[in-house]
C-alpha cells in the first residue's frame, strides 16, 4: 500500500492516498467559491428548486414511454420494475452525492472521473455528458414538434416546428446560472402532472372498447429488454446532479433534493402507468398521449408543451454549462460580466440546441440513436458509475482495503451497481441498435419503392 497523507472531509480526518490527492491538484477548490463577492453568483438554489428542475428534466420523457412497457411485459412486471428502479436510483443518487459533498471541486462526471480513473476517464466521461445533454434536447425539441403538430393537426411541416422549438429553447438556456431558471422549473413541473392527470382523465372517460390487458407476458429477450428500456431510462436524470448541487447554497441538503425527485417520479410513473394501460390496453402507443381520442391528445399535449421546450433548454443549458467552466474555469468570465464570457456562452448555447435541432431534423432514426446514447452513457450515470464512487471514497477516505472489507453490504451493492450498469450498458446498446437497424433497412426499402 502506497504512503498515506491525512486530511479532513466533513470535519474527519482520514488516510488519503497520495495519488487521489495528485488527482485533484489540477481542479481544486469548488468552481464557484467565495460566489457572494462576484458580480455572477452561482449557488442560489434550494433543494426545492433543485428537486423540481431534476423533475421538469426527467418526468416528461419517462411519462410519455413508460406506458407502452406493460403491453409488452405484462402490467405486474412492469410496475415492479418502475418501482425497483425508482427505490434503485435512489441509492445511486445517495451514493453520488456523497461523492460530491467529499469531493467539492467536481462539477461534473468528467471532473469525478478525473479524479477516479484519470484524464481520459475524464475526457470520455465529459462528452458522454455533453452528447446525452444535446440528445435529451432534441428528444424534448421532437416532443415539441409533435404537440405542435398535434394542436395544428399537421398544419405545419415539420421542420419549421422543430425550429420554432429550438429558438424558444435557446432564449431559455441563456441566463447564466441555474437560479434564474428556478422559477420555470417550478412552472415546468406543475405543468407537466397537470398534463399527466389531463391525460387520466381523459382515457378514463374513453376507454377503449374490448381492450385486453396483460398481467404477465412472456417476451423473447430483444422484445422484453427493449421494453425495460423505457423505465430504466425514465430516471435517467443523474447526469445533471453534479452541476445543480454545485450551485446549490447547502450541497448537503441534496438528498433532500433526491428523495423527493425520486419518490414523485416513482409514484407519478407508476399510477399513471397502471391508470393508462387499464383504460387504454394493449393497443398502447408511444408516445401514449396518442392513444387519446383527439381532443384529449391536444389538450395534454398543449399543456406539457411548456415543459417540453424549458427540459430542452435546460439540458442545453447543462450542455453549455460543462464546456463554459471548462474552459473559464477559475478565471474573470467565470463570475463576470465580460464581453467574452458572454460571447462564448451565447455561441455554447446556440451551438448546443442548432445540433440537437439539426439531428432532431436530419437524421430519420434519430429517436432510436437516443435509445443508443442513453444505453451507452445514462446507464453509468445513473447506475453503474456510482458503485464506483462508493469504493473510491471509501478506499481512499475510509482505511483502505481494510475499510472495504468491514463494510461487506456496502461493497457487496456497489459491485452488484456496477454490473447493473454494465449490464444496462450493452443489453440497452445491443437492442437500441437492433431496432436502429431494422427501422433504417425498412425506411431504405421504403423510399426505393
Amino acid at each position: 500500500m502506497a504512503s498515506h497523507s491525512m486530511y479532513e472531509v466533513h470535519g474527519q480526518s482520514y488516510a488519503d492516498e497520495k495519488a487521489s490527492t495528485s488527482a485533484e491538484k489540477q481542479d481544486s477548490g469548488d468552481v464557484f467559491a467565495e460566489d457572494d463577492i462576484h458580480q455572477i453568483q452561482y449557488k442560489t438554489l434550494s433543494w426545492q428548486s433543485v428537486s423540481l428542475l431534476m423533475i421538469a428534466e426527467i418526468v416528461s420523457n419517462g411519462m410519455l414511454s413508460l406506458p407502452s412497457a406493460l403491453a409488452v411485459v405484462g402490467i405486474v412486471p412492469a410496475v415492479i420494475l418502475i418501482v425497483f428502479l425508482g427505490i434503485f436510483g435512489l441509492y445511486t443518487a445517495k451514493l453520488l452525492i456523497d461523492f460530491k459533498l467529499n469531493h467539492s471541486n467536481v462539477h461534473t462526471m468528467g471532473d469525478a472521473g478525473y479524479i477516479m480513473f484519470g484524464p481520459v476517464a475524464r475526457e470520455l466521461l465529459a462528452f458522454g455528458t455533453v452528447a446525452f445533454a444535446i440528445f435529451g434536447s432534441g428528444s424534448e425539441l421532437l416532443s415539441s414538434q409533435q404537440a405542435l403538430s398535434t394542436l395544428s393537426n399537421q398544419g405545419m411541416c415539420s421542420m419549421y416546428l422543430v425550429i420554432i422549438a429550438a429558438a424558444v429553447a435557446f432564449l431559455i438556456s441563456l441566463p447564466r446560472t441555474l437560479g434564474r431558471l428556478a422559477w420555470m422549473g417550478l412552472l415546468s413541473a406543475g405543468v407537466i402532472t397537470l398534463a399527466g392527470f389531463v391525460a387520466m382523465i381523459g382515457a378514463g372517460a374513453n376507454p377503449v372498447p374490448g381492450r385486453s390487458l396483460t398481467i404477465t407476458a412472456s417476451s423473447n429477450f430483444y422484445e422484453a429488454f427493449l421494453a425495460v428500456t423505457n423505465p430504466v431510462f425514465a430516471y435517467a436524470g443523474h447526469f445533471m446532479f453534479f452541476i445543480l448541487i454545485s450551485e446549490m447554497r447547502r450541497p448537503q441538503d441534496a438528498m433532500k433534493a433526491a428523495w423527493c425527485l425520486q419518490v414523485f417520479a416513482t409514484v407519478f410513473y407508476a399510477v399513471f402507468s397502471i391508470v393508462l394501460y387499464v383504460y387504454i390496453g394493449n393497443t398502447m402507443q408511444s408516445p401514449v398521449l396518442f392513444s387519446l381520442p383527439p381532443a384529449w391528445a391536444k389538450a395534454s399535449f398543449g399543456i406539457a408543451l411548456a415543459n417540453f421546450l424549458f427540459s430542452a433548454g435546460l439540458c442545453t443549458h447543462t450542455a453549455a454549462k460543462l464546456v463554459f467552466v471548462r474552459i473559464f474555469r477559475h478565471s474573470e468570465h467565470i463570475h463576470s460580466h465580460t464581453l467574452l464570457g458572454w460571447t462564448v456562452w451565447t455561441l455554447l448555447c446556440f451551438a448546443g440546441i442548432a445540433i440537437a435541432a439539426i439531428l432532431a431534423i436530419v437524421v430519420p432514426i434519430f429517436s432510436y440513436l437516443i435509445g443508443i446514447a442513453a444505453a451507452l452513457f445514462a446507464a453509468w450515470y445513473t447506475y453503474g458509475l456510482a458503485g464506483f464512487f462508493w469504493l473510491h471514497d471509501v478506499y481512499h477516505l475510509k482505511g483502505g482495503m481494510d475499510g472495504i472489507k468491514q463494510r461487506p453490504i456496502g461493497a457487496t451493492l456497489a459491485v452488484l451497481t456496477i454490473l447493473a450498469g454494465a449490464f444496462i450498458c450493452v443489453a440497452g446498446a445491443y437492442v437500441s441498435i437492433k431496432v436502429s437497424v431494422r427501422v433504417f433497412v425498412s425506411d431504405t426499402r421504403l423510399s426505393d419503392q
